[in-house]
């Protein structure tokens, strides 16, 4: 009745195993019942187990940064006979043969909604679009490792068995030569090729390489059915074509008609959803019962529902439950059917090495020679061979149905799921050592706001998380003044996170045009935060905005923010603060993982940064649409930071529609050097060792430099406070007057005046500095818009740093110094604990 797992108690392959139709659950074990000897209890434990064991290895291989794929798929071996399937009394108590049955099922419902969604997912249209090369890549990529299964089917093929030889070439080619889209994308994401020119033919090559797969997959199973005669194939393949018109021709017009019948930006109605949660059943029935494989319906049913909200909804419904519970079953079921054991000789185990290489080898020299003949440079075309090698969801297909068919015995079956892991596995480590993009590192001297040319262009990269961050920062550049002589150049970098959802991936198509709806909600975001920046860049002059994506986990983010801002040569990274405004007025935190972002940011960024907690930035009186009054205020002590504060505030209020306070605390005490001595021993705070008296002077060059020149400028306040120690400047702080709706502050790292002794203690969010984090406390009462500024300091202390207005020589230290790191050591002698 059921087809036997080869486990080392039971090496016969046509046991029978006979069911008793009652024992699915238990009387309890206090009846004197096994749980292990009924179905439905062994099943909750033998998922409990797969899913926990492939949890711990991804765990254990994160490190080696390997897709999840492989930790599937291992896990499934680590189960089986090949390692604790060895004690027989382990494979008999918890993988028995009379649950295989139970098993299998399970994971083929699994396997039929995870087809469903990949075709959900799945733009034919980007196919259309892909351009000629990645066209190219992907056939070359196809068709030598094809010819080497071929090649390679006539040895391994035993004459005796009553298949073919045609089918089992097709069986071994399309094992050899398929790619695996999603573990691409997650691969590429993971070494951050995604947003790189490499990284996109490799995904569209990969993806054309996909539905190829599947035509030849639905294809070999056709012609596998071997015990019939050719006539029975013929019709085989007829019913699909027909089935894929069906398709095409009645189910879709159906599927719009729902679409259109449902309000935009209303949910479908659950009618609807379990209608289509059908019909990916009765595809499956249908093209099992035609005779090619059950997912092949499924797969086509996803293929044909319309991209849009409707895909969004399905995907977020089903995506967790079955690529988190139910396919690492089927990936499970693989490894539980390979018996690493099987493989006897030595012999075998070389020929298995020869066809992992020549495999391997064939995909890089069918993609090196059309790279080649593209005149793109050879370690690329390379790389791009070692990618294409991914082997994932269709490889497993592919073999199982291979075995189930007989066209592959255990040996064989065997030999290639170590093949798919081993390949899929040395990608990771092999790209990242051959290729590493060229950075071409240009020393800039433009890294703050102070050393910026008024009469040049200021660049800024600014990130988002959501499109809540959206309407504060837009106004804030409005209000950065972008003028004429000096234009602003805005980098708008949409941070995501990298999470094992394909969904997150298909954002990286940067092919779709503009007007197509989003396939989920991450790509419905970035369409928000783009057209909204795009618009803003139509209405404003003198801006102009690239919008980015960048997707990492939170734990690198901070790389590509750095090298992106080094990469565009940026003077100011504007980044949201982890907390957000609630509809009362106090502050929560949005997610933990942001202020570790901000975090690394500070301390690794290559040029200034600021950090913009967002109350909201609509100026008082809306005049006109181009037209918003600021009132900003600026709190000045003193230190490289408060210079850059003042530097942007400076810019802004040239604003025509800017007014401008700045408030500059002087210590009542006799010493002035004594106010920025950093203390070392302070564990919380970054450190920098600077010159005192220096420092003072710098401070008072800008303040009168400032002061001289916007002296005749009624739209700006200098105000000097006297005041003794932190009680007193907080108070000053208190008393100021509540029309500001922005806030400048410098981060004031280093500089421990007595004019902020003891706020520090208190501090909530180091990262924002003592004064920061008084502003943007939810008990301060004025609850307005602050940007933390901390200056870039790559330079040594005792360096000129050049006044705004003079463009300064290049110095010649400065620029050896950073042609002698990549990035200049942040912030002086950095001692980062918080």
């Amino acid at each position: 009745m059921a087809e036997a797992l080869p486990t080392s108690a039971n090496k016969s392959d046509d046991t029978i195993v006979c069911y008793a139709p009652t024992m699915i659950t238990t009387n309890g074990v206090w009846q004197g019942d096994n749980p292990l000897d009924y179905s439905l209890p062994l099943f909750i434990l033998q998922l409990t187990m797969v899913v926990v064991t492939t949890r711990v290895l991804v765990f254990l291989l994160k490190p080696f940064r390997q897709p999840r794929v492989i930790s599937e798929i291992m896990g499934g071996v680590i189960l089986g006979p090949s390692v604790l399937g060895r004690n027989s009394s382990f494979a008999n108590t918890l993988f028995p043969l009379r649950s295989v049955m139970v098993l299998e099922t399970m994971a083929n419902v699994g396997l039929l909604y995870f087809l469903f969604l990949v075709g959900v997912e799945m733009d034919i249209s980007v196919i259309r679009r892909t351009g000629k090369k990645a066209l190219a890549i992907a056939i070359a990529g196809m068709v030598l490792p094809f010819i080497i299964g071929a090649c390679f089917s006539f040895i391994l093929h035993k004459k005796d068995e009553g298949m073919t030889q045609g089918t089992f070439i097709l069986f071994l080619g399309v094992a050899l030569s398929v790619t695996a889209f999603p573990v691409l994308a997650r691969i590429l994401a993971e070494l951050k090729l995604i947003n790189t020119e490499l990284g996109r033919i490799a995904l569209s090559s990969a993806l054309v390489n996909d539905m190829c797969a599947w035509i030849l997959l639905a294809l070999a199973i056709a012609l596998a059915e071997n015990h019939s005669t050719s006539l029975a194939s013929l019709w085989v393949i007829l019913s699909s074509v027909a089935f894929v018109a069906f398709c095409v021709l009645i189910v879709r017009p159906i599927i719009s008609w729902m679409i259109q019948r449902t309000p935009e930006g209303e949910s479908f109605s659950e009618f609807h959803i379990c209608i289509i949660l059908t019909g990916v059943m009765i595809s499956g029935f249908i093209t099992d019962a035609i005779g090619t494989h059950s997912v092949f319906g499924a797969f086509v049913f996803g293929l044909v529902i319309p991209n849009g909200p409707l895909g969004v909804t399905l995907i977020e419904k089903l995506e967790d439950f079955v690529s988190g519970l139910l396919l690492p079953l089927f990936f499970a079921i693989s490894g539980l059917k390979t018996d690493v054991t099987s493989i006897e000789s030595i012999g075998t185990w070389g020929f298995l090495m020869l066809i992992i290489f020549l495999s391997c080898a064939g995909k890089i020299a069918g993609t090196l020679l059309v790279a080649m003949y593209y005149r793109m440079p050879v370690h690329e075309g390379f790389t791009l061979g070692l990618l294409m090698n991914t082997k994932g969801l269709v490889e497993m297909i592919v073999l199982n149905v291979g075995r189930d068919q007989k066209v592959l015995d255990d040996e064989s079956f065997a030999i290639m799921v170590i093949v798919a892991v081993i390949m899929t596995g040395i990608i990771t480590p092999v790209v990242t050592s051959i290729y590493k993009p060229a950075r071409r590192f240009v020393p800039y001297k433009r890294r703050t706001i102070q050393r910026s040319k008024p009469d040049a262009e200021l660049r800024v990269l600014v990130c988002i998380h959501t499109p809540r961050n959206v309407p504060t920062i837009i106004n804030l550049l409005e209000a950065s003044n972008p003028t004429k002589k000096s234009p602003i150049c805005v980098y708008v970098l949409h941070l995501v996170e990298l999470t094992g959802r394909a969904s997150a991936m298909l954002i990286v198509h940067n092919t779709r045009k503009s007007g197509r709806p989003a396939l989920n909600r991450t790509q419905a975001q970035s369409d928000h935060i783009i057209n909204a920046f795009e618009n803003y860049e139509q209405h404003a002059d003198c801006v102009s905005i690239q919008p980015l994506t960048a997707i990492s986990p939170y734990s690198t983010m901070h790389e590509d923010i750095c090298n992106l801002a080094e990469d565009k040569r940026v003077a100011f990274i504007i980044i949201p603060f982890h907390k957000q405004q609630t509809v009362d007025g106090g502050m929560e935190a949005t997610n933990p993982a942001f202020r570790m972002v901000n975090q690394n940011v500070l301390a690794n960024a290559p040029c200034s940064v600021g950090i913009l907690v967002d109350r909201g930035l609509n100026g008082s009186t809306r005049l006109a649409a181009n037209q918003v009054t600021h009132h900003i205020a600026v709190i000045f002590f003193g230190g490289p930071d408060d210079r850059e504060a003042l530097s942007y505030a400076w810019r802004m209020s040239e604003h025509p529609e800017t007014s401008l306070t700045v408030l500059h605390f002087i210590s009542g005490d006799d010493d002035p050097a004594e106010q920025s001595r950093g203390n070392p021993n302070n564990p919380r705070m970054l450190t920098v060792e600077t010159d005192d008296s220096l420092e003072t002077q710098l401070d008072e060059e800008l303040i009168n430099d400032f002061r001289v020149k916007t002296m005749n400028d009624e739209s700006i306040v200098y105000n000097e406070k006297l005041v003794n120690n932190g009680e007193e400047t907080v108070a000053a702080i208190r008393s100021m007057d509540n029309i500001h709706d922005l806030f400048i502050v410098g981060r004031g790292q280093g500089t421990i005046s007595p004019l902020t002794a003891g706020l520090t203690d208190w501090s909530e969010c180091p990262e924002l500095g003592a004064i920061g984090d008084l502003l943007a406390s939810s008990d301060f009462a004025a609850t307005v818009s602050v940007l933390v500024v901390q200056q870039y300091i790559g330079v040594g202390p005792h360096e000129e740093i050049g006044q705004p207005d003079s463009p300064g020589q290049p110095d010649e230290q400065y620029s050896n110094m950073q042609n002698m790191s990549r990035r200049p050591p942040p912030r002086g002698q950095n001692v980062f604990n918080t």
